[in-house]
């Protein structure tokens, strides 16, 4: 009997008793009847057509949001039109190669989430070169000295995905973990690799192709106000560790590095972009030897 309630196996006793009709009982008059459950063969049958079809549904609904994706892209506001206003109309002309170029990384449905990841990294890197070089040649053309430019404009171009990756961390997660492990991280591979990588090559190549005693043959710094501005750079990463620690053991401010108090999250987030103003014009003033130590 099918009445979706799981049921063990059934055995009993039948007995032969009072035959009529002229009939007559031989020997054995008693036997055990052993009923087999089988909901659990057709609890396995409906799993296993339970995956297929979400395995199926996956692969629709990823042919469908790229789809979408491709739809959202070329259209003002996602196609909804009537919600528009005039700033959705100016931001997706500005920013309809962009759209487009993101509309095609793949959805996170196929392949296990993989493609959309490898693809996705391929595309930030190509921003990031593309708005670097923009961001350099914009310096060049305002007369703007390399270190100052490398410090506004370029580190703005190269680090915006990573603030908005941050900020979409902290808004969707329910812990500071991401939002914070995402600057961090990000600062580690600029430091590491970003130094590391070009510093290697540079050096491989100027073995290769000069003699020793080659002042080519040398990787060397020659911006003087480089270690002004790595010392005071130090110096605002450490009051901002020193800001987020305080954060997390102080009962005002709810003992959470992100969020908490409004009022203590204002001024937290105020003496950030304090610390960041205070490095740029310092470390800008000191270039063009404006001020000295």
């Amino acid at each position: 009997m099918d009445d979706d309630v799981f049921n063990e196996d059934k055995i009993f006793e039948v007995m032969l008793s009072d035959p009529t009709a002229g009939a007559t009982l031989g020997k054995s008059k008693c036997t055990i009847v052993t009923i087999l459950n089988d909901d659990d063969y057709q609890t396995l049958i409906t799993r296993v057509a339970n995956l297929t079809s979400v395995n199926l549904d996956k692969l629709v609904i990823g042919k469908e949001s790229w789809k979408q994706q491709f739809t959202e892209a070329l259209s003002v506001n996602g196609g909804e039109l009537e919600e528009a206003e005039t700033m959705d109309f100016v931001l997706h002309f500005l920013t309809f190669g962009w759209k487009v170029l993101f509309a095609c990384v793949p959805p996170a449905h196929i392949a296990g989430g993989w493609l959309c990841f490898t693809v996705a990294l391929m595309a930030i890197a190509v921003v990031t070169a593309v708005i670097g070089d923009m961001a350099t040649v914009l310096g060049l053309l305002l007369g703007i000295k390399d270190s100052v430019t490398a410090i506004t404009f370029v580190a703005l171009g190269t680090s915006l995905p990573d603030t908005f990756a941050s900020k979409v961390a902290a808004i969707n997660e329910d812990t500071a973990d991401a939002a914070i492990g995402n600057i961090t991280g990000s600062n580690s591979v600029n430091v590491f690799l970003g130094l590391g990588v070009p510093w290697i090559i540079a050096t491989i190549y100027k073995t290769l192709n000069y003699e020793s005693l080659d002042k080519r043959s040398k990787f060397i710094i020659t911006d003087k106000s480089m270690p002004f501005a790595i010392a005071l750079y130090s110096i605002a990463a450490i009051i901002t560790l020193l800001l987020l620690t305080w954060r997390r053991y102080s009962t005002p401010a709810g003992k959470a590095e992100l969020g908490g108090n409004v009022r203590i999250k204002y001024i937290s987030a105020s003496v950030c972009v304090s610390l960041w103003m205070i490095y740029i014009v310092c470390a800008s003033l000191y270039a063009y030897n404006i001020i000295k130590f």
